[in-house]
């Protein structure tokens, strides 16, 4: 999918060329660089500059966002701190960012400050310096504090101690190396309890689902996996999961078409359906497309705010494309 929106048109090269020559970079390979990120605010939608709210989504702010080093951007998943202070993320180059948030007065997105990006490296601590083995593409805290990235193309679950760190390799479910190349697991999250949930982007388990696994926490490196489907309408494939605060999930989709462009949806499915065997099939909280804002969202979080409401972070990949663009955007979960 990341193929066909990366293809809009031959111009993007001609930008991409440009961009380069005009634009500071920081080293490949940077094991931990400070950075300056430009926010500029995104609208909610473009034609009606009072909406504020989208199904199930109130507005809570968005920024479009550059920085002063070719390796920001293509970014596929992040993680808000529990207090709202700082984002983490990484990218589907093989790259990591955590930065700073800033609020306005009433505690809307207003920009990200105080950044800091380098590169993951590999299990023999090299840093990662080609697509097939950097393209990661979930992100989840685990109970620990250390955190575990997803990889498609050569798929793959790493334990990282520290984003900068050395990581070590789980072991994966029999079937995980068949999913398709730039099909694999974007949709990833550790629970509380340190069971992962991996939801394939594009290995289907029926005509409208997704295979999904559990693991259940076996010592050290091991894992004891299980698989459930997931079930999405056939264009909609799913790019990212969270747990809410009353137990239940909630994942991004997306799909993507030449006619229509990029269209988002935010699901919602309950805990129980999370099982060995079981079928998780999801409720629309709200879907998004042009007019209002989106772009390749990838990244999901989930926050409490000051006034303890749920927050819902999403942040697109750019896909290193000139006519997209790094976007953030925060929504507040309403009944």
């Amino acid at each position: 999918m990341r193929h066909a929106i990366r293809s809009f048109t031959s111009l993007c090269l001609l930008a991409v060329a440009a961009c380069a020559a005009t634009t500071p970079v920081a080293p490949v390979g940077a094991r931990d660089l400070p950075l300056q990120i430009r926010s500029t605010s995104v609208p909610f939608k473009l034609d009606d500059k009072q909406a504020d709210r989208i199904g199930r989504l109130r507005w809570r702010g968005g920024i479009a966002m550059t920085a002063n080093s070719r390796n920001f951007g293509g970014w596929s998943d992040l993680q808000v701190s529990p207090d709202g202070r700082r984002l983490t993320a990484i990218s589907d180059e093989g790259g990591w960012l955590t930065a700073a948030i800033d609020y306005d007065a009433n505690a809307n997105l207003a920009g990200l400050s105080d950044g800091r990006i380098g590169s993951l490296r590999d299990v023999d601590g090299q840093p990662i310096q080609d697509k097939v083995m950097g393209d990661a593409e979930g992100l989840s805290a685990m109970p620990d504090g250390s955190w575990l990235v997803s990889f498609e193309r050569e798929h793959r679950l790493w334990r990282y101690p520290t984003l900068d760190g050395v990581p070590t390799a789980l072991n994966l479910p029999d079937d995980f190396g068949r999913q398709p190349k730039n099909g694999g697991v974007e949709a990833l999250l550790v629970l509380g309890d340190g069971r992962i949930v991996a939801i394939s982007e594009d290995m289907m388990a029926g005509p409208a689902a997704r295979v999904g696994w559990i693991g259940q926490p076996a010592g050290g490196r091991q894992y004891r996996w299980s698989r459930f489907d997931y079930v999405s309408e056939p264009d909609f494939a799913p790019t990212a999961i969270r747990q809410l605060p009353d137990g239940s999930f909630v994942t991004l989709e997306r799909a993507f078409d030449v006619v229509r462009g990029v269209r988002c949806r935010v699901m919602r499915f309950e805990a129980g359906q999370l099982r060995p065997g079981g079928t998780a099939k999801p409720e629309e909280l709200a879907r998004l497309a042009s007019p209002y804002a989106v772009d390749n969202l990838e990244g999901l979080s989930v926050t409490r705010g000051s006034r303890g409401e749920t927050l819902l972070w999403l942040m697109s990949d750019d896909n290193f494309n000139p006519m997209q663009r790094n976007i953030l955007l925060l929504f507040e979960l309403v009944p």
